[in-house]
Formats: C-alpha cells, sequence, structure tokens
C-alpha cells in the first residue's frame, strides 16, 4: 500500500515539459497585467472620493496586508507547485475539491465574456477620436437637418453619443432590440486581436505583455503632469484626499476596502494559478505575491491622483461656467456693463441685488453654483470612462490626442488583463484533456475564442447593456467569495495545515511558510471547528494516495 506522502512537489513526470516563462520579469508583467485592470481606474477613485480618500486608505491597506496578499500567495503556490490549471489543482489537492476549480473556471468564462465587451465599447470610442472635432463634443443635426437632435439637446452631447450612437439603448431590458453591427464588428475585431496574442498561451503573451503592461502607466504619467498643470487640480487632489476620519465608524467602508481589495487583484478566477504554473516548483511565490499585491494598489492609488488632478479641472470649468451663466443673466436683467462682474465679486453683488431688488433677482431663477457639488459630480465604472472623463478630455486643448491616449491606455489594461483570464480558461482545459493531443493549441484557443464571441454578441443588442449589468452583479460577485473561501478551507483544511506550511513556504522557512497559513486561516477563522470532522484526501497516517498519482 502506498506509504503516507512527504512535503514534496506534487507534478507528475509529464508535467516536466511544461512551457515556462522566458525570465521572471516576464511573468511578474503578467500577472501585473491581469491584476491591474480598468477596475484600478474607475471603481478605486470613486470610492476614495465617496469615503473621504486619506480615511478610506486605512482599511484598505489592512484588508489588503491580511486578506488580498494571504489569499494572492495560496494561489501562486498551488498554481506553481502542482503545475496544473483551476481544475487541476484542486483535482489534486482532493477529489471533492475538484468543484472549486470547476466553479473558478465557469465564473472565470462568464467574467470574459462581458469583459471583452467593455473593449469593445473602448474601441469603438478608441476609432471615433481620430476625428476633428470629437463626435461627442457638440449634437448631431435632425434627419431633417435644419435643426439639432432634440433628445441630445435634453441631455448632452456626451451622454447622446454614449447612449444613443453607441449602446441605441432601449427603454428598457423587456425589449431586447436588434444587433448594432458596429458592435458586432468591434467585438470581433477584440477577440480576433485577442487571439492573436494568446494563440500559443505564454510564447505570445510573454511578448505582447511588455507593450499592455507597461504602456498605461507611460499614459497615465502624462496625463498626471498634464493633469497637475490644469487649474483645478489641486482643488480635485484636495478633495480627493481630505480625511474625514468619523467615516471609519461606517461598517460600508470596511466592506468596501475588501470587496476592492478582492476584486483587484483577480482573486479566485483562476488566471493567476494558470499563470504560476508555468513558474519552476520552486520559485520564490511569496515575494512574487507581495511585490505583485503592492504594485496593484500604488497603481490605483497612482491613477486615483492622475484621475481626479482632470476631475478637477472639469470641476473648476463647470464652476466658472456656471458662474459666467448667472452673470450675464445679471447683466442682462440689469443693463450692467459688459464684463463689470467679475467672478470674484459676484456673490457681493448678488447678495447687494438681493437686499435691494430681491423680487427681480428671484425671477431670473439663478443656478445654485458651488465647487463641491461639481467635485461630488463622478462616477464609477463606464460612467467614469465614457461619461465623466471623456467630458473632461473635450476642455482639454489638442483633444482629439488626449481622447487617442486615454483609450488607448483602457483597451490595453483590459487586454493585458483579458491574457489572463483566458490563459485561467485555456491552462484547465488542456489539463483535463478536452481536445486529443494531436490537435494543436492554436486550434483550441481558436475555439474558445469563437465560442465566446457568438456567445457575447447578447451584450450588442441594444438591451445589451441591462445584460452586462445582470452579468457583473450575479456572475461573479458572491461567487468568487465563495470560491476563495473554499480555497482556504481546502488548502489550510483538507490538504492540512502541515503541508500547507511546505506548500506555502518551500523557498523560506518552515516558519515562514506557517506565518503565512495563519494569516489564510485569519480570514476564514470560523471553519476549523465545523470542519474537523472532514477526513483528510491524504491521512498522515495509515493508507492514503501518493501525490504522484492522477486522480480519479
Amino acid at each position: 500500500m502506498a506509504q503516507a506522502p512527504s512535503p514534496g512537489p506534487l507534478v507528475d513526470s509529464c508535467e516536466d515539459e511544461r512551457p515556462r516563462w522566458d525570465s521572471k520579469f516576464q511573468y511578474l508583467l503578467s500577472c501585473i497585467g491581469f491584476a491591474v485592470g480598468l477596475g484600478n481606474i474607475w471603481r478605486f477613485p470613486y470610492l476614495c472620493r465617496a469615503h473621504q480618500g486619506g480615511a478610506f486608505l486605512i482599511p484598505y491597506f489592512i484588508a489588503l496586508v491580511f486578506e488580498g496578499i494571504p489569499l494572492f500567495h495560496i494561489e501562486l503556490a498551488i498554481g506553481q507547485r502542482l503545475r496544473r490549471g483551476s481544475i487541476g489543482v484542486w483535482t489534486a489537492i482532493c477529489p471533492y475539491l475538484g468543484g472549486v476549480g470547476l466553479g473558478c473556471f465557469t465564473v472565470n468564462l462568464l467574467v470574459s465574456l462581458y469583459y471583452n465587451t467593455v473593449l469593445v465599447w473602448v474601441l469603438w470610442y478608441f476609432l471615433n477620436s481620430f476625428q476633428y472635432p470629437l463626435p461627442w463634443s457638440s449634437c448631431p443635426l435632425d434627419l431633417n437637418r435644419t435643426g439639432l437632435v432634440g433628445e441630445c439637446q435634453g441631455s448632452s452631447p456626451v451622454s447622446y453619443f454614449w447612449h444613443r450612437q453607441t449602446l441605441n439603448i432601449t427603454a428598457d431590458i423587456e425589449d431586447s432590440g436588434t444587433l448594432q453591427w458596429r458592435l458586432v464588428m468591434c467585438s470581433a475585431a477584440c477577440w480576433a486581436v485577442l487571439y492573436l496574442c494568446v494563440s500559443r498561451g505564454i510564447e505570445t503573451t510573454g511578448k505582447a505583455i511588455y507593450f499592455t503592461a507597461l504602456f498605461p502607466y507611460l499614459v497615465l504619467t502624462i496625463f498626471l503632469i498634464r493633469g497637475l498643470t490644469l487649474p483645478g487640480a489641486i482643488e480635485g487632489l484636495m478633495y480627493l484626499f481630505t480625511p474625514d476620519m468619523r467615516i471609519l465608524q461606517n461598517p460600508r467602508v470596511w466592506l468596501d476596502a475588501a470587496t476592492q481589495i478582492f476584486f483587484s487583484l483577480s482573486l479566485a478566477f483562476g488566471g493567476h494559478i494558470a499563470l504560476a504554473s508555468y513558474n519552476p516548483p520552486r520559485n520564490n511565490c511569496k515575494k512574487d505575491a507581495v511585490t505583485i499585491a503592492l504594485v496593484n494598489s500604488l497603481t490605483s492609488l497612482y491613477a486615483s491622483i492622475t484621475i481626479f488632478s482632470v476631475m478637477g479641472f472639469k470641476a473648476t470649468n463647470d464652476y466658472q461656467q456656471c458662474l459666467d451663466s448667472n452673470i450675464l443673466s445679471l447683466i442682462n436683467e440689469f443693463d450692467f456693463p459688459e464684463q463689470s462682474i467679475p467672478r470674484d465679486d459676484y456673490p457681493a453683488v448678488l447678495m447687494r441685488l438681493n437686499t435691494t431688488q430681491p423680487d427681480r433677482v428671484a425671477r431670473l431663477r439663478l443656478k445654485a453654483c458651488c465647487l463641491k457639488d461639481f467635485l461630488n459630480k463622478s462616477a464609477s465604472g463606464p460612467g467614469l470612462a465614457f461619461i465623466v472623463f471623456t467630458e473632461a478630455i473635450l476642455h482639454m486643448p489638442g483633444a482629439p490626442g488626449w481622447a487617442v491616449l486615454f483609450f488607448g491606455m483602457l483597451f490595453t489594461l483590459g487586454l493585458s488583463s483579458m491574457f489572463g483570464n483566458m490563459e485561467g480558461i485555456i491552462t484547465p482545459l488542456l489539463d483535463v484533456g478536452v481536445l486529443p493531443k494531436g490537435v494543436p493549441k492554436e486550434a483550441l484557443t481558436g475555439l474558445a475564442c469563437l465560442a465566446s464571441f457568438l456567445l457575447a454578441t447578447c451584450f450588442t443588442l441594444q438591451s445589451g447593456s441591462y445584460w452586462l449589468e445582470i452579468f457583473d452583479n450575479f456572475a461573479a460577485s458572491l461567487n468568487l467569495i465563495i470560491f476563495a473561501f473554499l480555497e482556504v478551507v481546502g488548502v489550510i483544511y483538507v490538504y492540512g495545515m502541515r503541508r500547507s506550511s511546505s506548500l506555502l513556504g518551500r523557498r523560506s522557512s518552515t516558519q515562514a511558510g506557517c506565518a503565512s497559513s495563519a494569516c489564510s486561516c485569519l480570514s476564514c477563522p470560523c471553519c476549523g471547528s465545523q470542519l474537523s470532522h472532514w477526513p483528510s484526501c491524504w491521512p498522515s497516517t495509515g493508507r492514503g494516495r501518493t501525490h504522484n498519482q492522477t486522480p480519479a
């Protein structure tokens, strides 16, 4: 009978032929590209603003240390030690946990479908940025070409271009509408570009990642330099980082911080397991986990500074336009000379007129102009990228050039994240042998991209944005948290604390591995007593399965 296994490598001899990264830097860039995505640009800045940035950073970094890095370390460790995708890893740890890998694979597939749809929208805006003036800078003419479209005049050119000329959205989800062929063509282009980059696995993505992972940092730096020179940038940054420590009493702040860390690092998708499986088994994954997690969080902070320097400029510009509109109304009503009321003197003039002629002032229906109110008009998700920031670009000299840079950055950010998503899909399929060994990997990748393209056509309907919102809210959020919980349970309790110490701290000392395991246990402090009756897949004494045996 087989003896109890030692904490040695759990890899089959045939796994020695598995491809490897050309360099450690290439691997780190791939993981950073997968982790750093669109959420770093449009979700983290919104949370900082909503929760008084300086105070929000406290629970954010606490969650990073006690939640993000331990879970991230687990995924990198099991991936590189077992050298398999998500399904193969959890089946190897315990056949009962094979469903965890299958669940991660399924969620990853669903997320890839709608995440790539966001890239479709980005590509559409990118292609339309090569125009002067930009198509969302003014309202289009009506069908008779005798005036402007009424719907656009009732909202704004930016909002009209997004809702009508991009999405052509229906009134509700019950009205599916028709396929938007411009989006279908952009979707085909996105999946084609993605296929070219991932067709041969890390051999091709490892080359493309040098551009897709580094180019966004270049563009962010350019925008930061330009943003800091714009009027209102300081006001935007002060509003972002002015702390209010009382906000820490709100449990919602801590929940949002923990959730942001979880999704920002792309935990429980299976992509990091797949990427780490191409590492040597004795690679220092603990150091990699800390490095990648810190880079990801600092990138979010860096992006927030860039975004809000530009948002401060937009708010200041809108505030000045509001003042100018009110000043013009006062000049016309009271027959003042033109340019006789400077912006700085407007509050005093308005107060004097309210005292002397309140009835005439009340008839004007002046707007309430407050800089803080304009700073509050920020958004998250697509609203930030396609409406708020897009409108801010219109106020910048050379707007088309800035639009090309901005949407080019978003496209490369999303593309590098899709590299990790596709690896999380293709690698498990290869490990379980979906196709015969004689079929090349390029064929499997092509079939996966083609099937994904066909499945994602529902998002190019006029009601597609409604479906995307449903997928975003229900396909991943709770499921990923459950799978991450099961990952901790599987590694620490089912696989065993002693084996986990070796698994997590192979390169470093046993004490360091145990420390990592202890941090991981903090993620589910109550599950030990509940699982004390769970049978170990490989008992420490007696009969058990050897590590080199392939699970049934």
